[in-house]
């Protein structure tokens, strides 16, 4: 959905350059433009359709404001349009209860519910500092209640076992008995999913519903599952009161209708975004900025935010006090960069949020083939011994045989690694020498970081 409406709305804003006013004329053309990209995206028409409407309220006759052109002017109507449809900003997760505080995890099988309960666990525990209970009522799916003790673990939250010969009934009030007892402040119940909508699971999640009392009940939606995520909506909706969405595999697919969708039909807000595969890849769902990445404005924000939690602040602090003391950046500095930007997330998940211009220069590279060449960088310095990365000199010809030998590469691979190495040992010694400001310029002028794909 990002691409498609980014180069959509790119190419309206080039052909509105030079006009001073917001007609009905070039409002049709950027709606035209829109519809198309959001049908493409899988929004359901419904959704399209009343979204189309609001935006042309909001748009025809509208002065443009300052240095504004109408197509920036466009853009930001329809920016602050998909932010109100998605929600407008930040709808935290509510845990004022009684301890334990009850969240149910509802949605069909194959949405994500299971890693989504442990994910969020990770995300109650780290950023709430929540103890966590999970338990899984899932007695239908081969292997559930294995898997989410298996996640659950991965987060650092703790399990209630069960057994797929229980009732989810009796499941439920042992674990809640469990979780009062051993005073826990959350419970998060993963419950069962269906391949499509039935009678039986509706009755069974409705009544344990009934039964826990859930401060939270979400519902759980495959980003990528399309026209077919209204219908699913609208049946959960029916069936129990939800209070918040989360989305999974959000970075599965440049389409996500479902975001648009679902919000529209369930009317409650979203509040989860599953970005990565990794435990903790959920993100707390800001609609606003979600919006700026859809319209190729990145998310800056969210970019910051990756970086510093993953980013070993001590090791980048000794890194610093080394360059500027004059010690040699050896390769076990280089090593430690190329592991940390990996922690990051990956040079793709960086990209995901800079603003689309800036990723468009970035994009001229292949990431998948970038973070390829990381990986191999690494094997290459793994392959050496402790003394060959602080005295990389060392290295020659029969060394690096048995180096290229060990990291399953041509000698030419680890030749080309030592040059970037030495390129970047060069760079730190004019740091030291106070030469940053120069090295910087340099680099504006299209010199890349050695060693890095742009």
């Amino acid at each position: 959905m990002s691409s498609a409406l980014t180069d959509r709305l790119s190419r309206l804003v080039k052909q509105m350059r030079g006009q001073a006013r917001i007609t009905e004329g070039n409002v049709q053309d950027m709606l035209r433009e829109v519809r198309m990209a959001l049908l493409e995206a899988d929004v359901a028409l419904p959704v399209v359709r009343d979204f189309i409407a609001s935006v042309k309220d909001k748009a025809l006759g509208q002065e443009v404001l300052g240095s504004l052109t109408p197509g920036q002017a466009l853009v930001g109507i329809v920016n602050r349009e998909l932010a109100a449809l998605m929600g407008e900003g930040v709808s935290d997760i509510n845990l004022q209860a009684q301890p334990p505080a009850v969240i149910l995890m509802a949605g069909l099988q194959g949405a994500g519910k299971t890693t989504t309960t442990a994910k969020l666990a990770r995300h109650l525990i780290n950023q709430r500092r929540k103890k966590v209970l999970t338990v899984s009522a899932d007695v239908y799916r081969p292997a559930a209640i294995e898997q989410l003790k298996t996640v659950t673990a991965q987060a650092g939250a703790e399990w209630f076992p069960s057994d797929a010969n229980q009732k989810p009934i009796d499941i439920a009030r042992a674990a809640l008995d469990h979780a009062r007892r051993h005073y826990f402040d959350v419970l998060l119940v993963d419950t069962a999913g269906r391949l499509a909508i039935d009678e039986v699971l509706m009755r069974e999640i409705s009544a344990l519903h009934a039964e826990l009392k859930p401060v939270e009940t979400l519902f759980v939606v495959d980003a990528m599952q399309g026209q077919d995520a209204i219908n699913t909506a609208k049946a959960f909706s029916a069936a129990l009161p939800l209070t918040g969405i989360v989305l999974t595999k959000t970075d599965g697919d440049s389409r996500g209708g479902a975001a648009l969708s679902v919000r529209h039909v369930t009317g409650v807000p979203i509040k989860f975004a599953g970005v990565s595969e990794k435990i903790d890849g959920l993100e707390v769902f800001d609609a606003q900025r979600h919006a700026g990445r859809v319209l190729g404005m990145g998310d800056i924000v969210a970019l910051v935010e990756q970086v510093t939690a993953n980013v070993d602040l001590a090791s980048a602090q000794k890194l610093a006090a080394k360059v500027k003391s004059g010690e040699g950046f050896d390769l076990n500095d280089f090593l430690a960069q190329l592991q940390q930007m990996k922690s990051m997330g990956g040079l793709a998940s960086l990209m995901d949020k800079l603003p689309a211009q800036m990723a468009a220069k970035a994009g001229q590279v292949d990431m998948n083939r970038a973070e390829r060449d990381i990986r191999r960088k690494e094997g290459i310095i793994c392959s050496m011994t402790p003394l060959e990365r602080r005295k990389p000199d060392l290295i020659k010809a029969t060394r690096k045989r048995r180096i290229a030998t060990g990291a399953g590469v041509q000698v030419q691979e680890v030749n080309r690694l030592l040059n970037e190495f030495e390129q970047m040992q060069t760079m730190m010694k004019k740091m030291k020498g106070g030469g940053l400001m120069k090295m910087m310029k340099r680099m504006g002028g299209g010199k890349g970081m050695p060693g890095m794909p742009f």
